[in-house]
């Protein structure tokens, strides 16, 4: 079969491989839909991944198909079923799991390899993590489970109240899902680079956008409409380290700031401890998503109630996988829908 490898930096390779079989608890899938990620693209441009692989590796963690091979000692799936696997599975022993701190389970299962024509699906992902799909939802729709599930898992780790005020850190699919989630019961104000981005944002339910390229403040500017105090709530979505010490900037005394965008691996920031501790703030990083929020993201997206296809800016063919990066790294497409 044709299928994506990552070898190392921007070194992304389209090659043959043999078509995967499933081995007892496993299954494998004709992908249908593939789409790509702000993830995807940081692992391409950094060439590697803290947790989810090593190269060189298959490659592409948002998929979406029909299962055509089932291994032994699976009963719950037929060949032709519509299916949507998240890109993990928790062990569900560990000291973690046991606690049902899933996206701490050091025993994650991780699973590569959406940009392919074929991918076999782990056993304890088939278990705990690969669901139905809906017959009236598009593969491609269906396909951005796993980057919904984690929005759902950290707007759940932020405590956001009806009342809040939430800043948004990032016009990069993430930043616009956290928009779209947050839109329907808080007041969010998006800040992103790309004003084509930002009209996407507003149609998702952003009260205010901001270009940052033509605000020279971003912290006292987010004062200035927050009745000089700053956010209750910010969400940093760019895996940026300087980002992040805006949005700790942002946050008002007793305020969130949710450090949502993983940034390189060994960076560091600078925090103001007389800020930190007098103005009580509370500094949260999140990681990925657990089950319970991977069955609500699919059910939240076959529902229609967002309009999450104004994410997907194209639809483009495997062949085609290496020039969709450049796009993405010049910024000129959110997510592509890839097919075979």
């Amino acid at each position: 079969m044709l299928a994506a490898l990552l070898y190392g930096q921007e070194d992304l390779r389209l090659e043959q491989v043999t078509d995967p079989t499933p081995q007892a608890g496993e299954v494998v899938i004709q992908v249908e839909a593939a789409t790509t990620c702000g993830t995807d693209l940081k692992v391409w441009r950094r060439g590697g991944h803290a947790k989810m692989l090593t190269p060189p590796t298959l490659f592409g963690h948002e998929g979406a198909g029909r299962i055509v091979a089932v291994g032994n000692g699976v009963t719950n799936w037929r060949v032709g079923d519509r299916v949507v696997a998240n890109n993990s599975a928790p062990c569900m022993k560990c000291f973690f799991c046991q606690r049902q701190e899933y996206s701490l389970c050091p025993h994650l299962t991780w699973n590569n390899g959406t940009f392919a024509e074929y991918m076999k699906i782990p056993a304890p992902i088939v278990q705990h993590n690969l669901l139905p799909v809906p017959d009236h939802l598009p593969f491609a729709l269906a396909a951005m489970t796993e980057p919904l599930a984690c929005v759902l898992h950290g707007v759940a780790r932020a405590g956001v109240k009806p009342q809040d005020r939430v800043v948004v850190l990032g016009d990069g699919a993430i930043g616009l899902m956290f928009v779209a989630v947050l839109s329907k019961n808080t007041e969010v104000i998006l800040w992103g680079g790309n004003n084509q981005r930002l009209e996407i944002g507003e149609k998702l339910g952003a009260a205010k956008t901001f270009n940052y390229h033509q605000v020279a403040d971003i912290p006292h500017t987010v004062k200035e409409l927050t009745d000089g105090w700053g956010a209750d709530i910010v969400i940093e979505a760019t895996g940026v380290p300087s980002v992040w010490e805006t949005a700790i900037a942002c946050g008002r005394p007793g305020a969130t700031i949710n450090l949502f965008g993983g940034c390189p691996k060994d960076t560091t920031i600078t925090v103001n401890t007389e800020q930190l501790h007098y103005s009580e703030l509370t500094l949260k990083g999140v990681f990925h998503n657990t089950p319970k929020y991977v069955k609500a993201a699919l059910s939240l997206i076959a529902s229609g109630t967002i309009p999450f296809d104004l994410l997907i800016s194209e639809q483009r063919p495997l062949h085609e996988l290496e020039q969709v990066f450049m796009d993405m790294k010049a910024r000129q497409v959110i997510k592509v829908a890839m097919y075979n």
